[in-house]
């Protein structure tokens, strides 16, 4: 009898305290990534001693596997929520609904926070195989969304494009909806979705972009084409990898130099991050100012910027380093990279309230839809280390014109 009573009592208070240090690890985590996540941090913010975290958890990796999965199921939750609704469209707007509802009670302190995908590939193995799996099993639910009657014509590809490019929109949200007063969210909603189902595009606008100039300049002299391809090569890696899988030892591999050649370039790995994420800003910053210079409406301009940065992640100079290796940085310069970030997201806002001014672009919120345009970018560099068979002549048309157009339209 005593034994009957206990046992329930005993997994209660087991099951609360380990979610209680899976939402203080999932804090931590999204504040300083899994390379600033300690057992003892977080063993601290509850209330215990590390040896006691370590009852839970026995390794930092475990823990931080755990993060993501809970965040997956919970996602997985709420995606199978939206899918009841008979429509793609209803299924999208209650997903939006869902997520916002969920994210309004996590900022009042009445759920706990859910843990920013953007660490994902940091974790090693086993753990980024069976997480990797379990986001794949999320992923696939996502696309069903698209499963049905009239949307036939929408191939396995154009489903999975735009699955990719809605679930980062989804994910990206955690960047940029602070911002916000959570009364303002209805708002917020119904700008996310009109942007989604309509476009950017005013009525009878086609999608023709222009071709711009390459976005860097060929590199001067053999030390210019040496640093070049240091950038490069990290970028790739840790955009496939994290910024800890990234190591000194397999970047130099990459290029089959020593160590030492790497030091000759950059003093220290963080350095090197900074270097491949101001390259990034560079190709955009060309590229929107190429676009800018184009003599033709701002749709077309905006599409073109689109067009070239999404056909920039598929090139011989791509891709751009993703926003994930934010997160591994020093904080200090994390806020001057997310600075730079942000200049160029005005950018893009600027050339949508220019178009909306000239009646070429629809009358959506350009700070909403630079952001939204922010995450479409960013999904497409995945496109590198995922298993969509996506060539650079498509991938525009693919990525890019769905979200400047519509996710439904054909």
């Amino acid at each position: 009898m005593n034994e009957g009573s206990t046992a329930p009592a005993f997994t209660a208070r087991y099951a609360r305290k380990r979610e209680a240090i899976v939402a203080a690890a999932a804090c931590t985590i999204n504040r300083a990534g899994i390379k600033g996540m300690t057992l003892a941090d977080v063993a601290a913010s509850v209330g215990l001693i590390t040896t006691s975290v370590t009852y839970y958890f026995k390794r930092k990796e475990d823990l931080a596997a755990a993060c993501f999965l809970n965040g997956i199921a919970r996602l997985d939750a709420l995606v199978g929520e939206a899918l009841a609704e008979p429509t793609p469209q209803a299924r999208l707007a209650r997903l939006l609904d869902l997520y916002l509802d969920l994210d309004r009670r996590i900022r009042a302190g009445k759920a706990p926070p859910i843990v920013m995908f953007s660490d994902i590939r940091a974790l090693g193995e086993p753990h980024r195989t069976s997480v990797g799996a379990a986001f794949g099993t999320l992923f696939r639910k996502v696309r069903s969304l698209f499963d049905a009657p009239g949307f036939e014509w929408m191939s396995r590809k154009k489903a999975t494009a735009r699955t990719f490019v809605l679930v980062e929109q989804v994910l990206w949200l955690a960047v940029w909806l602070p911002r916000y007063e959570v009364e303002d969210y209805p708002r917020v909603r119904e700008r996310m979705l009109d942007i989604l189902v309509n476009g950017l595009a005013a009525p009878g606008a086609a999608w023709a972009p222009s071709p711009l100039a390459q976005a860097l300049p060929a590199p001067a002299d053999a030390q210019a084409r040496s640093r070049e391809a240091f950038l490069l090569a990290a970028t790739r890696l840790i955009n496939r990898r994290g910024y800890r899988g990234a190591s000194v030892e397999q970047i130099s591999a990459e290029l089959n130099v020593t160590k030492g050649s790497f030091y000759h370039h950059n003093e220290a790995k963080d350095d090197l991050v900074v270097a491949c994420f101001e390259r990034s800003f560079e190709v955009v910053r060309r590229v929107q100012s190429a676009a800018m210079r184009l003599d033709a409406d701002p749709w077309v301009q905006l599409s073109s910027a689109a067009a070239q940065l999404v056909e920039h992640q598929l090139s011989d100079e791509g891709p751009l380093l993703r926003t994930s290796a934010f997160s591994a940085l020093p904080e200090t310069i994390r806020h001057r990279m997310i600075d730079s970030q942000n200049r160029l997201s005005e950018r893009f806002a600027a050339m949508i309230s220019d178009g909306v001014a000239a009646g070429a672009i629809r009358a959506v919120d350009p700070a909403i839809a630079a952001q939204m345009l922010n995450a479409t970018l960013n999904a497409a560099a995945d496109l590198r280390v995922s298993a969509a068979q996506v060539t650079r002549d498509e991938v525009a048309r693919l990525y890019a014109k769905p979200m400047l157009v519509g996710l439904f339209s054909r």
